[in-house]
């Protein structure tokens, strides 16, 4: 995969056939734009035909135009504002059934995420979390729900689960005070990435804790932080972060975790049963 598909424009430039070079110069100078252009369009506007973009992407080391507009979508989702995010969404949301469209989105990150999860690095992230001495959950903003529903589990499964609530900066710290050698730090952050949680995670990491990055791709700030990452894609739609690929993900690390543990788990959810029974928590008197 190219890892900067600009720069790889820029340095097969002199390769290029003159259709080519159209394409790369609007490219190179308005990338924000085509990164969400069907391969159509960019064909009109640059004067080319459609298969001619599809070629160029090709010719980029690419399997598809797909494949590259996702590399330029990758280089600024995390820069994109909110009403450049409504606007782009304007253009591939016809708005005609809604609820297919965005339902129809979720699916197909989802399946993305089954295709693309690093199977190895998913168990490794097992592993650490299985013999940290502490684990911490930090996710800030939209990623704040991703973090207290990972955190909701993982307390049930191990007794030494903290979620860094974020209500003030200041506090973060307060709160990762005592983090160190032998502790999990688990940094959750999708674009838009808050500096809030990029300087947590790096101060987690410098006091010597091990990071688990949940987050989007190798240009997320996290991801050079990281011990070990799990990529998946939030999807982007309007000024909303459909979280569906990441929270299924946490699913499974989540059953991957519980199965690793289920003979401590077994004891756990039958003591928790007789509490809730006990205090009627869902109802019902205790019998007992």
């Amino acid at each position: 995969m190219v890892n900067n598909v600009l720069q790889h424009i820029r340095s097969h430039m002199k390769e290029f056939s003159k259709g080519q070079k159209r394409i790369a110069n609007y490219i190179l100078e308005n990338y924000d734009k085509a990164a969400f252009m069907t391969a159509s369009r960019l064909g009109q506007i640059a004067q080319v035909s459609e298969s001619t973009v599809v070629r160029f992407a090709a010719e980029l080391g690419y399997d598809g135009y797909p494949g590259m507009q996702r590399a330029l979508q990758e280089i600024i989702r995390g820069r994109l504002t909110s009403v450049q995010r409504i606007q782009v969404s304007d253009e591939q949301i016809n708005g005609a059934d809604m609820v297919a469209e965005v339902m129809q989105r979720d699916m197909n990150s989802i399946h993305a995420a089954i295709e693309q999860v690093d199977r190895a690095e998913f168990s490794r992230v097992a592993d650490m979390l299985m013999q940290a001495e502490r684990i911490y959950i930090l996710g800030v903003r939209s990623s704040s729900f991703l973090a207290g529903y990972l955190n909701f589990y993982l307390h049930l499964i191990f007794p030494n689960v903290t979620l860094v609530l974020n209500s003030a900066a200041g506090e973060i710290y307060e709160q990762l005070v005592h983090i160190g050698p032998g502790d999990v730090l688990i940094g959750i952050s999708f674009p838009r990435y808050s500096i809030m949680a990029v300087n947590a995670v790096r101060y987690a990491h410098d006091r010597g804790a091990d990071i688990v990055a949940i987050t989007d791709s190798t240009i997320s700030p996290l991801y050079g932080l990281a011990k070990a990452a799990l990529l998946v894609r939030s999807n982007m739609v309007s000024f909303v972060d459909s979280m569906a690929a990441p929270l299924s993900l946490l699913n499974a690390l989540i059953a991957e975790v519980g199965q690793r543990r289920r003979g401590d788990i077994s004891g756990i959810f039958a003591e928790m049963e007789r509490v809730w029974r006990k205090h009627s928590i869902f109802g019902g008197a205790d019998d007992e």
